[in-house]
């Protein structure tokens, strides 16, 4: 399956022992495929047809819009603030608390902190991590999970349980995070934030 609005280069003739794909890509401003609810803005920028290393996106984070806290066994992600500002954490705090994250200290002193654009932030393997959006405005960052494509199929099923209609099924979210390596440890909440007087 090809992006949508991607570039490729000319492919040389393949045999049975070639790589997969041995032209590269490149996908414009704008190019590849989104996918939006009223809660996550997706656009998948490079796939696990493009890179045997990592998936990449474009994420737009609603105001309100807080992923929870969540740790994954397998995964390593990176994050690149490109607009707005996101409350971030990257740390093992000293308690895991489920009602909230943001007041979550390590024993370092580690702390939650204010990603601004610019900002990139690492998650090893076993590391919690969250993001969340307590602006007015939307957040827009680059996001890439390894390995691939394991994040592409979650996004394509988080995106059905968010679109559907009535009250968002906590369960099946919890369930399909189980599915996809996703410890959650708070829960996932998109409400938009109070407006300051």
């Amino acid at each position: 399956m090809t992006l949508p609005e991607a570039a490729t280069t000319p492919e040389p003739a393949t045999s049975p022992t070639a790589p997969q794909r041995a032209g590269g890509l490149i996908v414009p401003p704008g190019g590849g495929r989104t996918l939006r609810t009223a809660a996550q803005q997706v656009t998948f920028k490079v796939t696990g047809e493009h890179s045997r290393s990592a998936s990449s996106f474009e994420v737009v984070v609603p105001p309100g819009f807080d992923v929870g806290a969540h740790v994954h066994t397998r995964s390593e992600e990176l994050f690149y603030v490109l607009e707005g500002e996101l409350d971030v954490l990257a740390f093992e705090p000293r308690v895991r608390t489920p009602d909230g994250w943001r007041g979550w200290r390590s024993t370092q002193g580690d702390h939650v902190v204010r990603a601004t654009p610019g900002t990139v932030i690492v998650v090893p393997p076993g590391c919690p991590h969250a993001f969340a959006n307590p602006t007015e405005t939307p957040a827009r960052m680059f996001f890439q999970s390894s390995p691939p494509p394991d994040h592409e199929r979650y996004f394509e099923e988080l995106m059905d349980i968010l679109s559907a209609d009535g009250p968002t099924d906590h369960s099946a979210i919890a369930a399909l995070r189980r599915r996809y390596d996703i410890e959650q440890l708070t829960p996932l909440r998109h409400d938009r934030p109070a407006r300051s007087q």
